[in-house]
């Protein structure tokens, strides 16, 4: 089994693989971006859109990334251990997950929808929950990395986010139980809180009004965040949520 090799000069590791859910739009595109521009192989997951999937892949590809998509629907327990079992047969091994897929279903907390609220949950702890042993197994022990990408309601009050605040919440926490259990063997289980990114919307004036940095987050600087939790240099952190909102939760 092999790991990955930092190039400290260049500031890319060769020879790591990457597998990152829900890669072939927004964060997770970003993320996925981001990781073959360092040096990654990036193994895209996606659910449902051929066309928009075959997109991000040649994007990819054509500025150089060593890229392959994998589809699996990571909200249902065959879909995860179809995919991880692919990874298995293919690699043997997995340097780094990142889990950016996730479903919004609008709701509020006094009418909730239940099955947005199940399917809500079923992706944001599907590669977790579904796939938490065989993880332990595949990645690589003394560099693997696992990294979650959560939202800002997941402890704050966001209206019409009931279903999908519940989900990320619980992805938080089960990002900590995981983190114990793997730090032993050397793998890092962390995750990342985005801020608003849409750019439209009603509330943009406000939410821009009181933020900090004076303007919304974009995805790539929550994937900037997610790549440096996948360094060498992050090893020491263990069951952390970095929030990435411009200051925004500071007010």
């Amino acid at each position: 089994m092999t790991g990955p090799v930092e190039n400290p000069a260049a500031g890319a590791t060769t020879g790591s693989l990457a597998l990152v859910t829900g890669a072939t739009s927004g964060v997770g595109l970003a993320v996925a971006r981001r990781l073959a521009a360092t040096g990654h192989e990036v193994l895209m997951n996606y659910a449902h859109d051929e066309e928009r999937a075959l997109t991000a892949e040649k994007e990819l590809a054509e500025a150089g990334g060593r890229v392959r998509l994998l589809r699996a629907d990571v909200g249902t327990p065959l879909g995860v251990v179809r995919l991880l079992e692919e990874v298995r047969g293919a690699y043997g091994r997995l340097d780094v997950l990142v889990h950016s897929a996730g479903s919004f279903h609008p709701m509020s907390t006094t009418a909730p929808r239940v099955e947005g609220c199940l399917r809500d949950g079923a992706i944001a702890l599907g590669p977790l929950v579904y796939g938490a042993g065989r993880l332990g197994e595949l990645l690589t022990p003394g560099a693997g990395r696992l990294v979650a990408v959560s939202g800002a309601g997941a402890r704050s009050v966001v209206p019409g986010y009931a279903g999908l605040g519940m989900a990320k919440a619980a992805l938080e926490s089960m990002v900590r139980y995981l983190a114990v259990e793997l730090a032993g063997r050397g793998v890092a289980v962390n995750a990342v809180a985005a801020g608003k990114l849409a750019p439209d919307g009603p509330d943009r004036l406000r939410i821009v009004a009181r933020t900090p940095a004076g303007r919304l987050t974009s995805a790539d600087e929550v994937a900037g965040v997610v790549a440096l939790l996948c360094r060498p240099e992050a090893a020491a952190l263990h069951g952390q949520v970095l929030t990435v909102d411009g200051g925004a939760g500071l007010l």
